[in-house]
């Protein structure tokens, strides 16, 4: 697991610098601080001020969790008390639903539940284990796409759980994101049993980000976009603070998952499409179709944020979302050029900086921003087909994509 205090910079080398922007508290500090709720005063995180006892907190600090003082003989909730962010109504009441998306994509994850151990992997042991299965190119694709999405699993979890859902103050809202983070850690699951069926150097496939720099760049690059959620002391209700809320929102849901994954996305999808790796690809199937609900779901709450709060909108942060956009989209690009010096499996580093722009003015597209690629075109028109999930397979040689748990199921 990605700890936030550790410097990722470091593996760059000595006498480089460590990064300029750097999360002002670690996921672990505010674990412990959690942990701690009515022991001995926690001491503050905060390396200004360290030894000092944190304040105890008021009435507003509780604001958002749910464990708000319960006041006998109050109104029932009313749908239209209900708001995604700075909402002051019992958080404990699920219905009425003011926001009927989320709670179908909650059911929707619900329905469309897997585990890593149902795919068969005797295909790709065989193939890993034999030294003319795959070339020296593949074999680090494989490497090292299992090493960046350990970490980028772990490390959306991290967020979702310690510093999002604090934030978000809708119940059916929270449902999903409850659902969301099962599914980040049954995605580091599938990595490691992955990992463990092939027989790969644990300590090399999870320590990557800290020793592969194409990898380690995109981890740092998320840092800073969760210091201000994960601290204790952050309060929505401001513009300013609502601005930040909805900045970090974009970072994790319309660039780390919606375009820092696609590039690993299309390699190891592409490898199952030439019948390589087929289990790996499989497991890689399921959980695209998980991160896209995902991402859909975070572009849905920064909508709606933006339909309630128009006045965050601004043009200077539309500008600013622009460039955190257009700065993602180089790192993910260096990170195909990396992955694949040599170009492979008929795919090189520029056609994915070729996808890579459409896949960003896609995400501009979808939170209300202009095209930053006019023009771009989509080289891997084949993901498409991929992301519909409308697929038929023999079932009885691997489950179906579109697999839904029994009692989800429509026999109409």
């Amino acid at each position: 697991m990605l700890s936030w205090d550790d410097p990722i910079a470091a593996i760059k080398g000595e006498g480089q610098k460590e990064p300029a922007v750097r999360p002002g508290m670690g996921f672990q500090e505010n674990e412990a601080l959690m942990s701690t709720a009515g022991a001995a005063p926690s001491v503050s995180p905060d390396p200004e001020n360290a030894g000092q006892p944190l304040a105890e907190p008021n009435e507003d600090a509780l604001t958002g969790t749910g464990l708000e003082d319960i006041e006998m003989g109050a109104e029932r909730i009313r749908v239209d008390d209900k708001k995604i962010i700075n909402c002051h109504a019992d958080l404990n009441q699920l219905v009425p639903f003011k926001y009927k998306w989320a709670w179908q994509k909650y059911l929707d994850g619900c329905a469309n539940h897997w585990m890593p151990q149902e795919i068969n992997m005797n295909a790709d042991i065989a193939l890993w284990k034999d030294p003319n299965g795959l070339t020296e190119d593949e074999r680090t694709i494989v490497k090292r796409n299992l090493g960046f999405f350990s970490t980028a699993d772990s490390l959306v979890a991290n967020n979702l759980v310690l510093a999002v859902y604090r934030h978000i103050t809708n119940p059916e809202c929270r449902q999903y994101l409850l659902r969301q983070a099962f599914e980040e850690a049954l995605h580091t699951h599938a990595y490691q049993y992955c990992v463990e069926s092939l027989g790969l150097d644990e300590g090399e496939i999870f320590n990557m980000y800290r020793e592969v720099p194409s990898v380690a760049t995109k981890a740092e690059w998320a840092l800073p976009f969760t210091k201000h959620l994960a601290d204790p002391n952050f309060r929505t209700g401001t513009p300013e603070a609502d601005q930040k809320l909805l900045r970090e929102l974009i970072a994790f849901y319309v660039v780390f998952e919606g375009i820092f994954f696609y590039v690993g996305f299309v390699q190891i999808l592409s490898m199952g499409r030439r019948n390589k790796m087929t289990g790996v690809a499989e497991q890689f199937q399921y959980i695209l179709r998980d991160e896209s609900m995902h991402m859909n779901f975070g572009i849905d709450v920064i909508n709606q944020i933006k339909l309630e709060n128009p006045h965050l909108w601004t043009e200077d942060f539309k500008n600013e979302m622009r460039t955190l956009i257009s700065d993602a989209v180089e790192l993910e690009a260096q990170y195909a050029r990396d992955t694949m010096p040599r170009g492979v499996l008929g795919m090189n580093a520029q056609m994915f900086e070729e996808y890579l722009h459409f896949i960003a003015n896609r995400r501009c597209a979808q939170i209300g921003l202009a095209e930053l690629y006019p023009g771009a075109d989509n080289p891997f028109p084949w993901m498409s087909e991929v992301l519909d999930l409308k697929k038929e397979k023999n079932f009885f040689e691997t489950r179906v994509t579109e697999y839904q748990t029994g009692g989800a199921l429509s026999w109409d």
